[in-house]
């Protein structure tokens, strides 16, 4: 019979077998399949803490785990639960107020951390399957793992039995349409992992380990999602602990990530660091989760306190239960002749046997006691998991009470009196409707209501500290309300013992003025740090992109703040202005050195033969040129905007009439000596001369003057061109005035060309048109190379080419035009005759 129960107990069909029975026992009252069923469990399970009630309420704790293949290490912290679950009952049945009439019972039995032992105790319970077959539980307080709650919810949600959880943590178990029976008194994981993702983003910690249980605990999600990647996974299972904490402590050993998350229960951290401790693996910061940052075994454990030092873990906020501490120290054996939990602890804290004496245990004197005794059983100092079990009772008492008040109890049989629920018959779906609408207020003041499932978040920061005597101690360094983390950084100490913040990271994050770029084929938290280019800032740590500067911007050396671009403009103090304006200033002066050799040479035949008007003329004009190419050095103005273009329009074209009117000159003194070409000449007198150079002279003039009224170049910054300057320049407001000015200049160069070129073969040994020729071809090729090196010059270098264009030309035509002459004039005057300058 007893191997049947165990196939019912494992197989699928079991659970709906015994639900079966269940609803069959509680509707027809079948007593004799319940006696059936009662002596099939017999046999499994013989240990349980019960009292007696009108209501009796059941748990489940895990008071033994299993090293081997059997159930018998009695656990203290399960243990201090259970009791924390007895004091509660007894201290609402002492309180007047709440459930007043009514004697609250409790019916307590040993899950083991074995899920086939959970369901057999919840269903014994629920079902009537219990050592004596008492009344039903309408309520169970239970599950001590996420898997547990979600077993057990699911199997007893078709009869609406309410389990209320003090350790499953699973988001999953918020969903009310899948576990709408379920309640806790412990936050859900996704308020642990955010924390927990806080932390490692506030210590820039995105490169972690992480450990898990092989179960439904832990959210790994919510960590990953925030920015942390995780180097590995590794799952432990609580049947081959041994062999997974080798496994994952060579992992950990061989890891790059310093900070290691780790979810397990308590007893499964301890297995792993005896094996870290045993590689000598103390480099390690390990984040805990609350199943053990608040473990007292580990704590006092000195085999693992050089691993263990400065964990950094989220645990359940810490309350008091006032005289709960003196309820455990008053506890006795002979005070409680029927609780076998209790008498198992007594034997193994003393080493006697408070009733029968067993054969390698002697029988205890009577003068032991707890009073004054230091022990983890009687702590209370930091009550966290107990006091979830205290909450939890204490919401069956609310929902108890608002269940059994009935308003009609006191009127006369007949008025609506069938309406109040009886102690004796508790319908768990009338509990469970009561239950997700109560507001529960403890003793000393906590108020909660279940907000579907859960209750607000709240949770304690802890950090594990050493002590003078080598041992951990637990220091309380924050806190977390819902999504607000509250931490105290000073009063950490890390694993390193000191308080530097350990590194754990792929990369280090990327410094302002550069960017992140991904590795392929690696995490997100795995990348390179490129520069921002030129233009480009990144003003934070970690930036992904960088961003452009605005247009009057740029970007400073270290690529991290937009500064003003500098105004830029050919001055005289750099040294394309000095070279230019050097070589402006020596046109000039060597054009007034001709000008002076010229007037002190003027009655000589060399400058007299050549119109020494239209010499001097042409000498004043290139002086002109030279000085008009140092108004475009300098900052541009609004005057000298407009005055620079004027001047090198008004003198180039001066010069180049008074180069004209010579080569006309020419060819009508030539022309005049043919028979009947006398008159000829009257038409190139001096006057007309004159007011042949002023009349094309005014041509320009009349273009400058209607181009700079109507649209004249104005001062303006170029922000076209990328760079750290933006340059300052005269703008062309309207192309086409300076496209007439330059066409005017080259129509009068072109004909000065083409008269000059048929000039050039006429019969004199010193024949001008020939210097004219060479000058103008000099002329026209330095402004015909000047359009596409103006056009596709940058910045300031538009005005830098604008200037050779005019120095060029002006001393190409000096050169060309009076540097012969003046060799004559000064190193040859034997040549510088009438008769020479006539000869054929």
């Amino acid at each position: 019979m007893s191997l049947f129960l165990w196939f019912l107990t494992w197989s699928p069909s079991s659970a709906l077998f015994l639900l079966l029975l269940s609803v069959v026992g509680r509707q027809t009252g079948l007593e004799v399949v319940q006696a059936k069923v009662c002596s099939r469990w017999d046999a499994t399970r013989d240990k349980s803490l019960s009292q007696d009630g009108d209501v009796v309420i059941g748990g489940l704790f895990n008071l033994h785990y299993k090293p081997s293949a059997y159930c018998c290490v009695l656990d203290i912290e399960p243990l201090k639960y259970t009791y924390a679950m007895a004091f509660a009952v007894e201290e609402i049945n002492r309180n007047s107020t709440l459930l007043p009439g009514v004697k609250l019972g409790y019916r307590i039995l040993d899950s083991c951390s074995r899920y086939p032992w959970a369901l057999q105790g919840a269903l014994s319970m629920v079902g009537g399957v219990t050592h004596t077959c008492d009344q039903l539980v309408p309520l169970l307080i239970c599950a001590a793992s996420s898997t547990t709650g979600i077993m057990l919810s699911r199997i007893l949600g078709p009869l609406s039995v309410p389990v209320i959880s003090y350790l499953a943590s699973c988001p999953c178990l918020s969903d009310r349409t899948k576990f709408s029976n379920f309640f806790r008194t412990i936050p859900s994981d996704i308020y642990q992992a955010r924390a927990m993702a806080q932390l490692a983003i506030r210590f820039n910690w995105t490169w972690m380990g992480a450990v898990i249980e092989n179960n439904d605990y832990g959210q790994l999600e919510e960590i990953e999602g925030k920015g942390v990647c995780l180097e590995f996974i590794e799952a432990v299972h609580r049947e081959t602990i041994m062999s997974d904490a080798r496994r994952v402590a060579l992992k950990i050993k061989d890891s790059t990530a310093t900070v290691i998350l780790i979810f397990c229960w308590y007893t499964d951290v301890k297995k792993l660091f005896l094996e870290l401790a045993m590689r000598n693996v103390t480099d390690r910061q390990f984040l805990a989760s609350e199943a053990w940052s608040t473990s007292d075994d580990l704590l006092q454990d000195l085999a693992i306190s050089k691993v263990a030092s400065g964990v950094l873990g989220v645990a359940i906020q810490s309350s008091a239960i006032p005289e709960f501490e003196n309820y455990l120290r008053s506890m006795h054996p002979s005070h409680r002749p029927d609780d076998e939990f209790f008498r198992e602890f007594w034997q193994n804290e003393f080493g006697c046997t408070p009733t029968l004496p067993k054969a390698s245990l002697p029988p205890c004197s009577g003068t032991e006691s707890l009073k004054g005794v230091q022990h983890p059983f009687t702590d209370t100092s930091q009550l966290r998991v107990a006091y979830n079990v205290y909450l939890a009772v204490y919401a069956a008492a609310h929902a108890l009470h608002s269940l059994l008040s009935c308003p009609n109890r006191d009127r006369p049989p007949g008025n609506n009196s069938s309406i109040c629920s009886s102690p004796k018959h508790i319908k768990p779906r009338e509990l469970l409707q009561h239950l997700n609408k109560v507001n529960v207020t403890t003793p000393h003041g906590e108020m909660f209501r279940f907000k579907g499932a859960d209750i607000p978040a709240k949770y304690d920061l802890v950090n594990w500290q050493k002590t003078p005597e080598g041992s951990l101690k637990l220091v309380l360094i924050g806190g977390v309300d819902g999504f607000d983390l509250h931490l105290n950084e000073s009063a950490i100490q890390w694993s390193t013992g000191s308080n530097q913040v350990p590194v754990s990271v792929c990369s280090e994050s990327c410094p302002p003025g550069t960017r992140k770029a991904n590795r392929k084929g690696e995490p997100l938290c795995c990348f390179d740090c490129i520069p921002c280019a030129e233009g480009e800032i990144s003003n934070t740590t970690g930036s992904l992109h960088c961003e452009s500067c605005p247009s009057q911007f740029w970007s400073n050396v270290e690529q991290t703040a937009c500064v003003p671009r500098q105004l830029d403009f050919l001055s005289f103090n750099e040294t394309l202005g000095i070279t230019l304006t050097t070589a402006a200033v020596s046109g000039a002066a060597v054009t007034t050195a001709v000008f002076v050799v010229f007037i002190c040479y003027r009655k000589t035949p060399m400058v007299r033969a050549n119109n020494s008007e239209l010499s001097f003329l042409l000498l004043l004009s290139l002086k002109l040129c030279f000085l008009c190419s140092l108004v475009f050095i300098g900052r541009p103005s609004v005057w000298s905007c407009r005055f620079q273009q004027a001047a090198f329009g008004i003198s180039f074209v001066l010069c180049v009439s008074c180069l004209l009117v010579k080569t006309l000159v020419v060819l009508a003194v030539f022309r005049s000596a043919r028979p009947g070409a006398e008159t000829l000449m009257k038409w190139f007198g001096p006057g007309q001369q004159r007011g042949s150079v002023c009349l094309f002279t005014s041509v320009q003039v009349i273009i400058c003057a209607i181009w700079l009224s109507l649209s004249p170049p104005v001062p303006q910054p170029d922000l076209g061109f990328k760079g750290s300057k933006v340059t300052l320049e005269c703008s062309m407001a309207s192309v086409v005035g300076f496209s007439l000015v330059l066409g005017y200049i080259g129509l009068l160069a072109c004909t000065c060309l083409l008269l000059a070129f048929l000039a050039r073969k006429l019969p004199d040994n010193f024949n001008e048109a020939k210097l004219i020729t060479f000058s103008m071809l000099i002329f026209c090729a330095v402004w015909v190379a000047f359009v596409p090196a103006y056009v596709s010059s940058p910045g300031k270098f538009v005005v830098a080419v604008e200037i050779f264009a005019i120095l060029a030309s002006s001393y190409g035509l000096l050169i060309c035009i009076f540097a012969p002459k003046c060799f004559i004039i000064l190193l040859r005057p034997e040549k510088n005759t009438k008769k020479h300058l006539m000869a054929r």
